[in-house]
């Protein structure tokens, strides 16, 4: 046997053992279900009469005929004729009804009494028209419950696997936006380390180390649903470090580490990204330097985030490598904090700020 062969028996064999707990589980459910509605009800009719046996008998006939009709309406009527043919439906339910009353009717007086419509406290005929109306009732009652529980268990079911599919499309939005975050994170920053090496400059080594670091990070601390912004902070600095090694003089880096709390949780790789794109994509200013700002700070509830920089004048193209980072980050946003977040670009056709405000998770 094949291991892809053992694969789908197992696989095979998991999904046999899930649908006999599903059966198992809903089997036992329902019968608890009649057990407790047929204890009722014998204690209701049993203590009216005052006439237990009575009571007993005449619900030993009616519920056999009960459950045929609730599971006849429930589990072949309502799929095969709702929404599209309600009116073949109503017909076909009122049909089945009035059967299994005439049905009840005929066995209860064969059965149980001779007394016909014994709960009227009056005479009347076998198959009179107010009997048999008060016998459909009684049957239209019991099937008008089951589908309220059936609908409700329905409804219910719906909105749990519908929560289910909701969290499993996020997972899956999420690993797809980490995996393109992470390559395209270290593509831009073995740039760098490739343009030491060429120069043979003695930063080289401590940049590889720092990139370890941060390549550590990336991969195993993404994998986390939070971090602490100390954590993010530290390789926020670290990443900083290494693009500042790349750049001569011209470079004039305004950055103004957070002020505040640090034991607070955020989602990772949410800023490096964007501090990533301020570097690799800030121009030169009139002077012909490159001037980079970007300011941290931290209030109780919230992380505020701003960066500004000059434009390339050559104007990357949406399909370059360089421009799949903000986007992938506005997404996860999106994702992780719905409308709790705040986003604000200014752009024209020299400069670009950012500023970014999301919630706080405590630690």
């Amino acid at each position: 046997m094949t291991f892809s062969t053992y694969l789908t028996h197992s696989n095979n064999q998991i999904a046999d053992f899930r649908m006999k707990e599903f059966l198992k589980t809903t089997w036992v459910q329902h019968t608890i279900f009649w057990l407790i509605y047929f204890t009722f009800n014998f204690l209701r009719w049993g203590s009216y009469f005052d006439d237990y046996q009575y009571s007993l008998e005449s619900n030993l006939v009616e519920f056999p005929l009960h459950i045929i009709l609730v599971y006849f309406n429930l589990y072949f009527l309502l799929p095969k004729l709702i929404p599209k043919h309600w009116i073949w439906y109503f017909i076909l339910l009122i049909v089945a009804t009035l059967a299994i009353s005439m049905i009840r009717i005929v066995i209860t007086y064969e059965f149980v009494t001779t007394e016909v419509w014994k709960e009227s406290g009056q005479p009347a005929e076998l198959f009179g028209a107010n009997y048999i109306l008060a016998v459909f009732i009684g049957e239209l009652y019991v099937v008008g419950l089951t589908t309220a529980l059936k609908l409700g268990v329905d409804w219910v079911n719906f909105q749990k696997k519908t929560r289910e599919l909701e969290r499993l499309k996020m997972q899956a939005e999420m690993a797809f936006l980490h995996s393109q975050i992470q390559p395209h994170f270290f593509f831009n920053t073995l740039n760098n380390l490739y343009a030491l090496v060429l120069e043979k400059s003695d930063k080289a080594a401590d940049m590889i180390v720092k990139l370890s670091d941060l390549m550590r990070y990336v991969i195993y601390g993404s994998r986390d649903e939070y971090i602490s912004t100390a954590d993010a902070f530290v390789q926020i600095n670290n990443y900083i470090d290494l693009v500042k090694l790349r750049y001569n003089e011209k470079l004039i880096l305004d950055y103004n580490p957070p002020v505040g709390s640090k034991n607070k949780l955020i989602p990772p790789l949410t800023l490096l990204p964007f501090i990533e794109n301020n570097f690799k994509h800030a121009g030169r200013d009139k002077q012909g330097n490159i001037p980079i700002q970007i300011n941290l700070d931290l209030t109780d509830n919230h992380l505020i985030f701003e960066t500004f920089n000059f434009k390339q004048k050559v104007r990357h193209t949406a399909n370059e490598t360089g421009g799949v980072g903000n986007e992938n980050v506005k997404k996860r946003l999106d994702i992780l904090f719905g409308s709790e977040y705040q986003l604000k670009i200014n752009e024209d056709s020299e400069t670009y700020s950012l500023k970014l405000t999301i919630p706080l998770k405590k630690s």
